[in-house]
């Protein structure tokens, strides 16, 4: 048997958002699988409910099921590990506000038309979490190159990539956490993500350098 990846893209995007880190995955070795949903139609706990089947059903072929989740997917990725008994597996968090997210406070303040923006994962963007006490390691790769639509939301204080602060990505209880010089969306094109991403999924570290 071997590993699989589950990746989770982001709010107001598809899979095929993954494509290029899903390809880079498989390259490494992974056995790779796209979780598509509706990131703000869909209410979370069906979110939830179907990818906790997907791990399920993954597990008796695989000696383990990775989660790869950017930004809200790794909001998700955390939630879905936190109920029952998941497989075995890692997580990594690709520029997730998991302490939540400026930008998300800055859309809601616009009203209404704001909270709709950001649908049923509107709470979990907002407020994230206080710390990681769930049963896998997790690893953050956060970004540090300054372009994004909520850099003209959120008030950001010290780095970020555009959207999300690099202080929202500090967890307590992260395994190990690294910062590269990308944008968020550029978060699923770096070559090196993608190979900071498989190191950590095997080893349960990021490299000290790019390899």
């Amino acid at each position: 048997m071997s590993d699989h990846v589950i990746l989770l893209h982001g709010l107001w995007m598809r899979g095929f958002a993954l494509s290029m880190l899903h390809r880079r995955l498989m390259e490494a070795g992974f056995r790779v699988h796209r979780f598509d949903y509706l990131s703000v139609a869909a209410t979370q706990q069906r979110i939830l409910d179907r990818l906790q089947a997907r791990m399920a059903a993954l597990a008796g072929e695989a000696d383990a099921v990775h989660l790869v989740g950017h930004s809200l997917g790794g909001l998700l990725a955390l939630r879905a590990c936190l109920d029952g008994t998941p497989p075995p597996g890692r997580i990594v968090c690709l520029g997730s506000p998991l302490k939540g997210s400026a930008a998300a406070r800055g859309f809601a303040a616009w009203g209404r038309g704001g909270e709709v923006l950001l649908g049923h994962n509107r709470e979990l963007l907002e407020q994230g979490f206080e710390r990681w006490d769930g049963p896998r390691e997790v690893g953050m790769i956060a970004g540090r190159l300054p372009l994004g639509l909520g850099a003209m939301l959120g008030h950001f204080a010290g780095e970020h990539d555009g959207t999300v602060a690099v202080a929202e990505t500090r967890l307590p209880g992260l395994a190990d956490h690294c910062v590269v010089e990308v944008s968020h969306t550029g978060l699923l094109f770096s070559p090196e993500v993608a190979r900071r991403v498989a190191a950590f999924l095997r080893h349960g570290r990021f490299p000290l350098a790019a390899a």
